[in-house]
């Protein structure tokens, strides 16, 4: 038998809110499979089982908060035999870990393997606004409709963001009370970047055409595979290099707060599918459906101001990774070209970067880079 925990999702979580079940006892999963949703000031994610397996227990009803580690659910992984009836473990077999114990709410009473009978659209609207199912009134009786849901969210408090907020706060304060940061910035030169981006979204049809920030991720993704110092995270007194490049990206949330989910593998993607990979990382951080793996496997962060923003961002590193870049506007400012000065776009690049494991020439060579590969957006 194997544990299925509760994961971490960033060093700022201490535990998840279970709200659905995605499996019952006896179901067949592969790596990689949603199992399960949890709640956490980041809100509903959707987190994955990470061997092929089957289900055998769920130790955890809707509704219970876990910590991390805790186990949520055991299951047999794929290839283990099945104990033969009536033979009692073997005296050398691991202790069996406590069951999570579900809440005292009358919906407790259910056995774990039920799940409230709703239809489709009322399971999914009610995943997006982070509803427990098991609280929503069934007016017509029997299965909970759309309808139901959406009044139940109506007759709920509002939710500001000041939960979030103040769980990145406290996240921020422990990054600039434990690491320490160095900071280095330059300008950069976006003339070639804006040609060529205006000559692509001019031969292609509008789903097809990138924006800015695809360019600045590509770029600190190509740049940091030279620099593998500021790609990873330091755990337990050490530095982890990563072995991919996990770019995470700041997403502003239309209720206020901000997530940083990671675009994988985004130095291998071209740049159409790094385009589609993105816009569908921001839906889905702003109406609910995020992956734990999302959230949880970024090795370092862009942080972007974006139009009509200020010149400069500097941004705090986001534990346990070790760097993050930042940029501010995109603006027209005067610039020496050889011996003419010019009007040209300019954006300004920041970075923040654990000494422990780099130190400020690295981390110039670093933004030198970044810089290089803008000046030749045609080879992103």
């Amino acid at each position: 038998m194997a544990d299925f925990l509760m994961p971490s999702l960033g060093a700022d979580m201490e535990s998840g809110t279970l709200t659905e079940w995605h499996v019952e006892p006896g179901d067949v999963v592969k790596r990689g499979d949603v199992v399960a949703s949890i709640e956490t000031s980041k809100g509903i994610i959707d987190i994955e089982i990470f061997a092929d397996g089957i289900i055998e227990t769920l130790l955890a009803g809707p509704g219970t908060e876990v910590p991390v580690g805790r186990p949520l659910a055991r299951y047999r992984p794929t290839g283990t035999p099945e104990p033969a009836p009536g033979v009692p473990p073997s005296p050398h077999a691991p202790p069996t870990l406590p069951s999570v114990p579900p809440p005292q709410t009358p919906s407790a009473t259910r056995p774990a393997t039920a799940r409230r009978l709703a239809s489709p659209a009322a399971r999914k609207r009610a995943a997006e606004l982070g509803l427990d199912l098991d609280k929503v009134e069934a007016r017509a009786g029997g299965a909970v409709t759309l309808a139901d849901v959406e009044q139940a969210a109506a007759a709920r408090p509002a939710a500001g963001p000041t939960d979030m907020r103040g769980t990145i706060g406290q996240a921020m304060s422990r990054s600039k009370r434990e690491i320490p940061h160095y900071y280095l910035g330059t300008t950069i030169d976006m003339r070639s970047a804006s040609r060529w981006l205006e000559q692509h979204n001019t031969a292609h049809p509008v789903t097809e055409r990138l924006i800015y920030g695809v360019l600045l991720i590509k770029a600190v993704a190509r740049a940091v595979t030279r620099f593998p110092e500021l790609n990873g995270w330091w755990r337990e007194g050490r530095f982890d290099a990563a072995h991919a490049v996990n770019v995470g990206t700041a997403i502003r949330l239309r209720d206020g707060g901000l997530i940083a989910p990671a675009l994988l593998a985004a130095d291998r993607r071209p740049l159409a599918e790094l385009m589609h990979a993105y816009q569908e990382l921001v839906q889905r951080a702003r109406t609910g459906g995020l992956r734990a793996t999302e959230l949880a496997s970024a090795t370092i962060t862009i942080s972007s101001i974006g139009e009509g923003g200020v010149d400069t961002l500097y941004p705090i590193i986001h534990p346990p990774q070790v760097a993050i870049v930042g940029f501010g506007a995109l603006v027209t400012r005067p610039w020496c070209s050889g011996e003419s000065l010019v009007a040209a776009r300019v954006i300004n690049a920041t970075l923040a970067a654990d000494h422990r494991v780099s130190d400020g020439h690295r981390g110039s060579a670093f933004l030198v880079a970044v810089a290089d590969h803008l000046q030749r957006p045609e080879d992103l």
